[in-house]
């Protein structure tokens, strides 16, 4: 073979390399991003965890997160969009928060102080917890 011949060769193996070696980085890649964020400054929330890789990304970034909350049925089946309110908060630093859980994980970044989470479905069954958020974070589970 000569030199001329094999060149093209050589060619068509480098860049077999290179689709192989992206192909591998890709799969070596983390779980999907995290859904938008939604508020502003130290007081915002994000919700998902449909489909296992954005469940992955949302239970692994639990614990950079000051409060989370699940949402389930009681056989352990997820929920979402159900409705929550979060009322209190310290003197210096009240928050209150109404929005609709787009998915079974919330994460939830507020300043430290006491809450009350109001949870709510579409057939009108609601819980409530108190919570202290400062510290390691904290998570609530909503179970209907």
């Amino acid at each position: 073979m000569s030199f001329a011949s094999a060149f093209p060769l050589r060619r068509a193996l480098l860049a077999a390399a290179c689709i192989a070696g992206t192909v591998a980085a890709q799969a070596q890649q983390p779980p999907s991003a995290l859904p938008p964020w939604q508020g502003i400054g130290t007081t915002r929330y994000v919700c998902g965890g449909i489909g296992s890789d954005e469940s992955n990304a949302m239970r692994a970034a639990m614990k950079n997160h000051p409060l989370s909350l699940l949402f389930a049925r009681a056989d352990g089946a997820y929920l979402a969009n159900l409705n929550v309110a979060i009322k209190g908060g310290d003197a210096n630093s009240s928050a209150a928060m109404a929005f609709t859980a787009t998915g079974p994980v919330c994460l939830i970044d507020l300043p430290a102080g006491r809450y009350v989470i109001d949870v709510s479905t579409s057939t009108g069954e609601t819980k409530s917890q108190t919570v202290t958020v400062g510290g390691a974070p904290k998570s609530a589970d909503f179970r209907f």
